[in-house]
């Protein structure tokens, strides 16, 4: 029998808790190196690091016992893609009826034809709201794009890699990430089309002189090496044994979003990915836990996937209010926190009454034998 991982499950959702306060704190402070929680968005390189360690246990073992490619596919999507719908639905109608977004004169079609593409979640070429995003109703599923294909490129190559083969595809996928995070300064970025200044990438993409690069182009260079050295970590089964493990990763896991900015701050990106998550994650699956720590890490783990897909909507209108009404700091605490609870709430419902079920129904139609 498989042994389970539970506190991996609550560093999911410490990860998914800490990206919701990133995005409240963002709304007041936009600028990276003004942000009280400088780092935040690395929760992003950490989930995709979960998921390859997840992946790995999962479906590794399943391939030879006849696993399809085609298989695999259909039970990642019906897990993934049900909430993708939600969240791009509830995307669409916060922007349909917020009252403090700049794109006032959006055509109904233009839309729906959005919120048709954001159902597939490929990247909309049309851009209602202005800020170059390839996902404008629901901004976190750029990130979900690159989680799909890393299950695509898993399912025809990864689950066939030998662990030299692998070592390889991490170490090469490393130093890229390094050169990136080190030329640009930080990883903040790969949500979009908007440009980024980098003089180093720019010309080697587009040649001398040019102004930028669409930073959707990072996206793919923040998926690869965590989401790859995460199945590694699974299959190499180097794990840490440390007392109170689910305490201790997620005060690190803090300690890291908060780290002050400095000058050098793309090398300490790249090590915090490189080499701070997976001592995290081997930590918190070697760990062992039980009773109410227990539940509760299954419970911010169940929640985990839905409040981050869902809450985004809600983070426009309310950055848009900060904008444009210019609240003092007395008014946006309270509304903050009770933005916080409304978003817990919002994502227990969402996997209760409808992802639950609608998973359930899917594995029913599509997953017969």
């Amino acid at each position: 029998m498989k042994p389970h991982y539970p506190i991996l499950d609550g560093l999911r959702g410490t990860a998914a808790i800490l990206v919701v306060i990133f995005h409240l704190f963002e709304a007041y402070y936009p600028e990276l190196d003004k942000h009280p929680m400088h780092h935040g968005y690395l929760a992003v390189d950490f989930f995709y690091m979960l998921s390859g360690f997840v992946v790995g246990y999962a479906y590794d073992d399943r391939w030879a016992k006849g696993m399809t490619i085609k298989q695999f596919l259909k039970i990642r999507l019906i897990r993934l893609h049900p909430l993708v719908i939600l969240g791009t639905l509830i995307g669409a109608i916060a922007f349909w009826f917020d009252p403090y977004k700049d794109a006032q004169n959006v055509e109904i079609w233009r839309l729906i034809a959005v919120m048709l593409i954001g159902f597939t979640l490929l990247p909309a070429p049309i851009d209602v709201r202005g800020w170059g995003e390839t996902h404008p109703l629901d901004g976190p599923c750029w990130s979900l794009m690159q989680e799909y294909i890393a299950n695509i490129i898993y399912a025809v190559f990864g689950h066939k890699m030998t662990k030299t083969v692998l070592w390889v595809v991490v170490i090469i996928s490393g130093i890229v990430l390094t050169v990136v995070a080190v030329d640009h300064g930080d990883l903040g970025t790969g949500w979009g089309y908007a440009k980024i200044k980098s003089k180093f990438i720019a010309d080697f993409f587009y040649g001398p002189g040019a102004e930028g690069y669409p930073n959707i182009w990072v996206a793919p260079v923040r998926m690869m090496f965590p989401f790859f050295a995460g199945l590694l970590l699974f299959r190499t089964g180097k794990l840490i044994r440390i007392p109170m493990a689910y305490t201790v990763c997620s005060l690190v896991l803090m300690a890291l979003f908060f780290f002050p900015w400095y000058s050098w701050n793309g090398f300490y990106e790249a090590a915090c990915i490189i080499i701070m998550f997976p001592i995290i994650i081997a930590a918190g699956a070697g760990g062992q836990i039980s009773g109410r720590w227990a539940k509760l890490c299954k419970f911010s783990g169940d929640i985990s996937y839905p409040i981050y897909i869902t809450h985004y909507p809600f983070i426009y209108i309310y950055m848009f209010w900060i904008i444009k009404e210019k609240p003092t700091p007395s008014i946006i605490v309270p509304i903050a926190c009770g933005l916080f609870i409304f978003f817990i709430l919002l994502a227990y419902a969402a996997l209760k009454l409808y992802d639950e079920p609608v998973r359930a129904w899917l594995k029913r139609k599509l997953l017969k034998g």
